[in-house]
């Protein structure tokens, strides 16, 4: 059966849609014939994935940003075939394109996902509550997380200060660099329950807190910079109580992964953490690979060599 790939028209804030017909040409050129599906909302990329893994299709070609991306590994994972995702970064995040090491342009990534190699990866997955109370369950690729990231990106998506500039990239990282200067500026702690493992349910108050797969999130930020992709563990970073000054004057360690230097953030290694917050009634919200889709209490669990991913020749 040819190849699929699902493409996001509005991702990249839309510039997807524009730049399609080139990454279509790029495509064709390494691949041949291929069958392209075109999301239309959210919640589209799952169902779209997921029935076409159903029906036998071999490889799935994500096409924009890691939303995106995730909604297709979610199609793929909930229809437990063998199915393939590859990979055609097309948002302004591209996180997990920085984990696998894809390259920048268009032409040069559909011959790394033509001539790349087959992994089996593993994947996170969250049991949480969902924004109307009801128990819901999402798979991630890069990291879920609470806290200062969760409140950036909801600013983000709710942020029209920055319409006005005339590029939507520019826009884009323009929103995103203004939400967090406003969600810094404003910066507090979260206190929760948290239970690794095995280990004793204990308080702790946080910042930020997240669970990795992989290395990126943010757009760049390398939050776990130790994180791998298959070795069946989750990597859990806490940046604990640290002043507004102090996040801002070493914002440059997230970019390089040096934060973990840093006497506020520890960090450890898990299979299973169960967070729930200190005070019953107390809503926090949390992101995963971008999006928000619901709020603690939450289950956070490794699954091992759960996916097939196509990445770039060693």
């Amino acid at each position: 059966m040819l190849p699929l790939v699902i493409v996001n028209p509005k991702s990249a804030a839309g510039s997807t849609r524009e730049k399609w017909s080139g990454v279509a040409a790029d495509l064709g050129a390494h691949f041949g014939p291929f069958k392209v599906a075109f999301t239309k909302g959210p919640g589209d990329g799952i169902d779209l994935a997921r029935h076409h893994a159903e029906t036998g299709v071999p490889f799935i070609i994500a096409c924009g940003g890691d939303g995106t991306i995730n909604e297709v590994a979610n199609g793929i994972l909930q229809a437990g075939t063998d199915t393939e995702l590859g990979i055609f970064p097309s948002g302004t995040g591209g996180d997990l394109r920085r984990t696998l090491g894809l390259p920048t342009e268009p032409r040069d990534v559909a011959r790394a996902i033509k001539e790349g190699e087959t992994r089996r990866v593993d994947v996170g997955k969250v049991s949480f509550t969902d924004h109307e109370g009801n128990p819901a369950e999402r798979y991630f690729l890069n990291v879920t997380s609470f806290g200062l990231a969760a409140s950036i990106i909801e600013r983000v998506k709710s942020n029209k200060a920055m319409d006005w500039l005339p590029l939507d990239t520019l826009r884009g990282r323009a929103n995103f660099a203004l939400s967090t200067l406003q969600e810094v500026i404003g910066i507090g702690t979260t206190r929760v329950l948290v239970k690794m493992d095995d280990d004793e349910e204990r308080p702790l108050s946080t910042v930020n807190f997240s669970i990795a797969n992989a290395r990126y999130f943010g757009g760049g930020m390398m939050i776990a910079p130790d994180a791998r992709i298959a070795d069946g563990l989750l990597d859990v970073i806490n940046i604990g109580d640290i002043r507004t000054a102090k996040v801002i004057l070493k914002a440059y360690t997230l970019y390089n992964g040096t934060h973990l230097d840093l006497p506020e953030v520890k960090s450890r290694l898990a299979k299973k953490v169960s967070v729930k917050p200190a005070e019953p009634k107390e809503i926090v919200h949390i992101e995963i690979d971008g999006e928000l889709p619901g709020q603690l209490p939450a289950v956070y669990e490794v699954v091992p060599a759960a996916l097939l991913i196509r990445v770039p020749r060693r």
